[in-house]
């Protein structure tokens, strides 16, 4: 019993080295790079600044902006944790197609999940790195502190930063599967469900037919929540835990996807022909 449980530990203390030696691998890469990390924060920022003053010319004109300072620059900032995050994902993910090494890394004894793992924290580096600058500008420009919303702050971050790693996830099965002739889905899937997210009007506002669909999506109710706090002063558990239920659903089915892919593409010899 006690051999089994040594074993065990040892075990998973392989499987933390070889996650943590990943994420060294990609740390160093970006941080180690200041046109990377220019670039990270560089989209983010014009965003926020452009957004940021059209809800100040719509805060005079309107009783909407009026009221709910700051809702657009929300949905803004929160639409980049989305964005970020699954380009943080995916990215680093390419970066390993373009150099041709991904065969390298997964004939090495690293894991599926184990690098499914290093790039989920990888992401969360990019992303923290690409969206604290815009977060911070935001409150000095225009005076919107996102962290001041509290609590559920925490919820719609964790619902977003999920719901793009399934995206991620899917989008790089679909590369493993089809070669670097498919990366440009890379970009196309995180923009496709922008006008079905919510983002930047109620659900209520989108044909009877469609709602269902954009209903479907974790990122709808989280920007419901967002505008259920800050135009009613009201959070709404129940959106989010609906949209818990939804990312466990779609990253689980994206990760057997990617399984599938990957493992198709190792018995068919495919792993270093896919920059081809």
């Amino acid at each position: 019993m006690f051999s089994q449980i040594a074993i065990d530990e040892k075990g998973a203390r392989a499987s933390r080295r070889r996650v943590s030696t990943m994420v060294r691998r990609y740390a160093i890469l970006v941080l180690g790079s200041a046109p990377r990390m220019l670039e990270l924060a560089y989209w983010p920022l014009v965003q926020m600044l452009m957004w940021g003053f059209l809800q100040t010319h719509l805060a005079g004109s309107t009783s909407l902006f009026a009221n709910a300072a700051g809702l657009l620059i929300g949905s803004v900032l929160l639409w980049d944790v989305l964005v970020r995050g699954q380009l943080g994902f995916s990215l680093s993910f390419l970066e390993e197609l373009w150099s041709r090494n991904l065969g390298n890394i997964l004939m090495s004894p690293l894991r599926p999940a184990e690098y499914v793992g290093s790039l989920m924290v990888i992401s969360l580096i990019r992303l923290l790195i690409g969206v604290l600058p815009a977060i911070f500008l935001a409150y000095i420009f225009f005076g919107f502190n996102l962290f001041s919303l509290g609590l559920p702050i925490a919820a719609f971050f964790a619902n977003l930063v999920f719901f793009a790693w399934a995206i991620g996830l899917t989008a790089n099965g679909l590369v493993v599967r089809y070669g670097l002739g498919a990366e440009s889905v890379v970009w196309l899937a995180i923009f496709s469900i922008l006008p079905f997210s919510c983002v930047y009007y109620p659900l209520s506002t989108l044909p009877a037919w469609l709602q269902p669909i954009s209903a479907a999506l974790p990122s709808t109710h989280v920007f419901e929540g967002l505008r259920a706090l800050m135009l009613d002063e009201t959070f709404e558990p129940i959106l989010m835990v609906k949209a818990f239920a939804l990312n466990v659903i779609y990253f689980s089915g994206a990760y057997l996807i990617f399984r599938h892919f990957l493992k198709v593409a190792r018995i068919k010899g495919t792993l270093m022909q896919l920059g081809e």
